[in-house]
C-alpha cells in the first residue's frame, strides 16, 4: 500500500540554472546532487521547501538516448517551452506578499495573485518553462 507522496519530477534544460532558480529565488534547499559517473555522469538533483522534508522536487534534465530518443527528447524540449509539461503548486500564507516578495528576486509572473472561488493564486514559470502556482487558500 502507498505511504506518502516523497519526491515529485520536473524536466529542466539546465541543471545548474535551475539550482541557482530553486534556491536563490525561491528559497528551496539542495537535498541531493550527486553525480553518477558508472551512469555516463547522471546527476540526481533534487530540492524541497525548507520545512517539509518529507517531499522533494527531483530536477531532471532531459535525457538523450538510450532513454529517450532524439525524437523525443525534442517534443518534451518543445513542451516545456510551451509550458505545457504539467505544473507545481505551492502554497503560502499570504499570496500578494509571496508574489512582491519573488517579484522582487527577479521571478517573473505569468499571473499576478487573483481572487478565485477556490484560493487566491498566482502563475509563474521557471527558466525551462516549468508552470507554478502559488496558492493561498481562503
Amino acid at each position: 500500500m502507498l505511504k506518502q507522496l516523497t519526491h515529485t519530477q520536473v524536466w529542466v534544460h539546465d541543471q545548474d540554472e535551475a539550482l541557482a532558480f530553486y534556491t536563490d529565488k525561491l528559497g528551496m534547499e539542495v537535498r541531493d546532487d550527486v553525480t553518477l559517473p558508472e551512469m555516463g555522469n547522471f546527476r540526481w538533483l533534487s530540492v524541497g521547501v525548507p520545512g517539509q522534508p518529507d517531499v522533494s522536487i527531483t530536477l531532471m534534465a532531459v535525457p538523450g538516448p538510450p532513454v529517450f530518443d532524439d525524437d523525443t527528447r525534442a517534443q518534451i524540449q518543445e513542451l516545456l517551452a510551451k509550458g505545457a509539461a504539467g505544473a507545481l503548486f505551492f502554497g503560502t500564507d499570504d499570496c500578494r506578499a509571496s508574489y512582491e516578495g519573488l517579484k522582487g528576486k527577479g521571478v517573473e509572473f505569468q499571473h499576478e495573485p487573483t481572487e478565485r472561488p477556490y484560493w487566491i493564486d498566482a502563475g509563474f514559470r521557471d527558466p525551462s518553462g516549468n508552470q507554478f502556482r502559488m496558492v493561498q487558500a481562503r
